[in-house]
């Protein structure tokens, strides 16, 4: 298939790691341990560590990175660009099943893409194995980094140890993106998807990714979800009191829980209301509105 299923993944960035983990955690994620990074600057190059690193929340449906720069001094991908605008939410990760396909079909629309970008990074301390990705980002997108993915080592990372969380989240359904220019933004978005957006209840456009099984962990099954291309008025009607630091903004993501959110209640968190659910405001998930919908 060379077109886009699924929203595999968002990643929220910051400056440093310990303290957005220890955000996540104390909302109640489950997180993998920190894993440093590496991979080809050109498609044909060779493999060497980057200077960014992560730790994961990882769904039965899809996926939150968190992501910092752990060495200044090696390669940011992009990364210090990112936050030099703001901390939160930098990254759109939609998940594909055949990333040669996909590069095809992007050429002969006439991106200038230069090929697979490939990444790589440990399971975990100790453990020989790595997790292997094929990537296709989007040349200069002002939204960040948007982008395709094939994950190549899918069970490596969606492991049963990985996957209970205290907050009872079970699946990432939508990530949420205020712009100014919500039409040129979908635009942008369906041509590297290759799926058509439409028009979106609260302003703008979204493009609704089909699912499929599988393409979201090894066990997810398939489900639709969203990406969703706003105008700045929206955001303070879909995540109360959020005001976007710059535009584009990536506000925030929406997940669902197996339990009619029971196990986030009994967190106490100083949750806030909203349309879709529950709310862990930016404050307190390292500049990203995280909604949790029952």
């Amino acid at each position: 298939m060379n077109t886009a299923v699924v929203l595999d993944h968002v990643g929220v960035c910051a400056r440093e790691l310990a303290p957005l983990a220890a955000a996540y955690e104390k909302l109640g994620f489950t997180l993998t341990p920190v894993a440093q990074q590496s991979g080809r600057k050109t498609p044909d190059g060779p493999i060497e560590p980057f200077g960014t690193g992560n730790r994961c929340a990882f769904l039965r449906h899809g996926y939150i990175e968190l992501l910092a720069i752990l060495d200044p001094g090696l390669f940011a991908n992009q990364l210090d660009r990112f936050l030099a605008r703001y901390e939160g939410l930098h990254i759109c990760a939609l998940g594909c099943l055949d990333a040669e396909a996909n590069l095809a079909r992007l050429r002969a629309a006439g991106i200038p893409i230069p090929g697979i970008a490939w990444l790589e990074r440990p399971v975990e301390p100790g453990d020989p194995r790595r997790a292997r990705f094929a990537r296709l980002p989007l040349p200069d997108a002002p939204e960040g980094r948007l982008q395709l993915i094939q994950h190549l080592t899918p069970e490596l990372l969606w492991q049963d140890r990985w996957l209970r969380h205290a907050n009872g989240a079970e699946a990432l359904v939508s990530l949420v993106i205020a712009t100014a220019e919500p039409a040129a933004a979908a635009a942008r978005l369906s041509r590297l998807s290759g799926l058509p957006f439409t028009p979106d209840p609260a302003g703008g456009f979204r493009i609704t990714l089909p699912g499929a099984a599988g393409a979201a962990g090894p066990h997810a099954p398939p489900m639709e979800t969203t990406v969703r291309l706003v105008e700045p008025a929206a955001i303070s009607l879909l995540f109360p009191g959020v005001v976007p630091p710059s535009l584009p903004f990536m506000a925030g993501m929406v997940l669902r829980t197996g339990d009619g959110n029971q196990a986030l209640r009994r967190l106490g968190l100083p949750l806030v209301a909203a349309p879709e659910g529950l709310m862990a405001p930016p404050a307190l998930a390292g500049g990203a509105a995280v909604i949790f919908a029952p």
